[in-house]
């Protein structure tokens, strides 16, 4: 099997999977995932792809996400353990970004697709997988 046919088995895959996922409609963050507060924020340093990330992230995402990923009252944290990359892998962080998606864990309503470049949300996923390992929100397998 030739690279490009795994490649669009894989996509194809993905896709699925995430749209059966988001099809089953809103799973509220488990009760004992908290929400951190900018006192309790561990703030790392910074490889020079994440920092790129800030610029894209704070440009794009924050007026929703808040500073760092801590959300506002227009959307929900980034830098929470329902988002550990075993429950929300990168790709959903792209495809959301790219596509918009429903709202499935928060009672934000739908995002709705990002004016971004797919290489400008591989960076802000840097960007807010640092921030997640700095305070703690490492990969966790999910349990559907």
């Amino acid at each position: 099997m030739n690279s490009i046919k795994l490649y669009l088995i894989l996509a194809g895959t993905v896709i699925l999977g995430v749209s059966a996922y988001f099809s089953f409609g809103p799973t509220p963050p488990p009760r004992s995932a908290q929400v951190l507060t900018e006192a309790e924020f561990v703030m790392p340093q910074l490889s020079s792809e994440a920092q790129e990330g800030e610029r894209y992230f704070n440009a794009v995402c924050a007026t929703c996400h808040g500073q760092n990923g801590l959300g506002t009252d227009q959307g929900p944290p980034l830098i929470h353990d329902i988002y550990n990359p075993g429950h929300h892998a990168d790709q959903a962080f792209m495809i959301a970004a790219m596509n918009g998606v429903r709202q499935h864990h928060w009672p934000f309503g739908n995002m709705p697709p990002q004016k971004v470049t797919s290489g400008e949300v591989a960076r802000i996923i840097t960007y807010v997988r640092e921030l997640q390992e700095a305070n703690g929100i490492t990969y966790r397998p999910h349990k559907m």
